[in-house]
């Protein structure tokens, strides 16, 4: 039969897998035949006694399928939120350092020390307000998503 592991207690070794009959079954670290060992969302096949999985194996296309369906992070990055902090707090870069924006940020401050620092600020926060604004959520979402390392 075939299935896939639904979780695994790291410390007893022991898990859960959904089997395409809609049943799950139960196993131990010792039932596992495969090298790598179980991993949560790993498409596999396996033999069945009662509610207990054996002789389980990895399908050999798991490891592929399991990247394709894997979802990147969503954005935790609001638009709306960007827009509002650039309204009020925008002469301070705080909508600047919201987006990931450092540099930036840093550069807002130092500018807004003057008067005429302020006023420039003033404005470029205004452009900034109206372009989130303006900006679709998919290109706010590509532009401004937070970079995993």
């Amino acid at each position: 039969m075939r299935g896939q592991v639904l979780g695994v207690d790291r410390t007893s070794g022991e898990g859960q897998i959904s089997g395409e009959d809609g049943q799950r079954y139960c196993f131990r670290p010792g039932d596992w035949s495969d090298e790598r060992g179980p991993a949560v969302g790993v498409r596999i096949d396996f033999a069945t006694e009662g509610n207990r999985a054996m002789r389980i194996f990895r399908l050999p296309d798991s490891d592929t399928a399991s990247v394709a369906h894997r979802q990147p992070p969503a954005n935790d990055r609001n638009k709306y939120v960007a827009a509002l902090l650039a309204f009020f707090l925008g002469t301070l870069g705080i909508h600047r350092f919201y987006l990931g924006r450092n540099g930036t940020g840093v550069l807002m401050i130092v500018i807004s020390i003057t008067v005429v620092g302020l006023v420039i600020t003033g404005l470029w926060a205004l452009i900034d307000t109206v372009r989130y604004l303006v900006m679709s959520d998919a290109e706010f979402e590509h532009r401004y998503a937070r970079r995993f390392a």
